[in-house]
C-alpha cells in the first residue's frame, strides 16, 4: 500500500499542490493589495491548508473547538512535530489568526511574500531592536478576536516527543493579558517527521484545550503559565511521545 500512495503522490497529488500553493500565493498577494487584508490573509490559506489533506487523503479529527470565543483574541501554542502541523492548524483550527514564523521563510518563493502580505509575523533575532519591533508587530495584530499562533518549541521535533518551551508567546501573553490556548497535535510526526523524505498516510488529530487566563502579570504569571500549558499538551500525547522519567 506504501507503494501505491507514493505512486498517487508523485504521479497525482503533488504536482496538483505545487499548483495550488502557487495559485494560494498569487490570490493572497493580490488580494491584500486590493484590500481586504483580514479576509484574503486568512481563507486562502485555509482552504489550501484543507486541499493539501484532501489530495493526500489525510483525515482529520478536531476536538474543542467549542471552547473558543468567537469575538477573544488567543494565544494559541501548540507542540510541532512535524511538517503537516502547518496544516491542520490554518485549515481546520476555525479562527483567523497570524503565524509567528522564522525569518527565513520569508525566502521561501511566493510562500514567504504571500506570508508578508497576509501579516504574518517574521521572527528577527538579529538583535534586541529586531525583537522589540517583532512584539510591537504581534501587538498590532491582536486585535478584533485575531489571534496569534506560536510553536513555543521554536522548532520541529526529531523524536516527536514534546521538547522545552520557549517563553516568548508566554511573554507576550503576559504582556498583553491574553489567555493561552494549549494545543495538541497527534499524528503530524508520523505523516512526515523533520528528518522525513515521504509523505506517509496517518490520521491527524488536533485537541484544542480550555484557555488559560492570566494569574496576574509578571514572571510568576510567565512560568505557571507555560509550565500548566506544558503539561496539558504532554498529557494528551501518546505514551510513546510523553517525556517519561527514567526510573532510578
Amino acid at each position: 500500500m506504501k507503494i501505491l500512495y507514493y505512486i498517487y503522490q508523485i504521479l497525482f497529488a503533488l504536482p496538483i499542490l505545487l499548483v495550488l500553493t502557487i495559485l494560494t500565493s498569487v490570490v493572497t498577494i493580490l488580494g491584500t493589495i486590493l484590500g481586504g487584508a483580514h479576509i484574503w490573509g486568512y481563507y486562502p490559506g485555509k482552504i489550501w491548508s484543507q486541499l493539501v489533506c484532501v489530495f493526500l487523503l489525510i483525515p482529520v479529527k478536531v476536538v474543542g473547538r467549542e471552547k473558543l470565543h468567537k469575538h477573544t483574541s488567543y494565544i494559541f501554542v501548540p507542540n510541532h512535530q512535524g511538517s503537516f502541523d502547518i496544516f491542520l492548524i490554518y485549515g481546520f483550527l476555525g479562527r483567523n489568526f497570524k503565524w509567528m514564523m522564522k525569518k527565513s521563510l520569508r525566502k521561501i518563493p511566493f510562500v514567504g511574500k504571500a506570508c508578508e502580505s497576509a501579516g504574518h509575523i517574521f521572527v528577527d533575532r538579529s538583535g534586541p531592536k529586531k525583537v522589540l519591533e517583532t512584539i510591537k508587530q504581534a501587538k498590532g495584530s491582536l486585535k478584533n478576536g485575531v489571534s496569534l499562533v506560536v510553536f513555543p518549541e521554536g522548532a520541529r521535533t526529531y523524536t516527536g516527543k514534546l521538547g522545552p518551551f520557549k517563553k516568548g508567546a508566554f511573554q507576550l501573553a503576559d504582556e498583553l493579558q491574553l489567555p493561552v490556548v494549549p494545543i495538541t497535535i497527534e499524528g503530524s510526526f508520523e505523516i512526515l517527521p523533520r528528518t522525513g523524505k515521504w509523505v506517509n498516510w496517518h490520521r491527524m488529530t488536533l485537541i484544542i484545550h480550555d484557555p488559560i487566563p492570566p494569574h496576574g502579570q509578571g514572571l510568576d504569571n510567565i512560568k505557571q503559565t507555560m509550565d500548566e500549558a506544558y503539561h496539558v499538551i504532554e498529557t494528551s500525547l501518546s505514551d510513546r511521545y510523553k517525556n517519561i522519567p527514567a526510573s532510578n
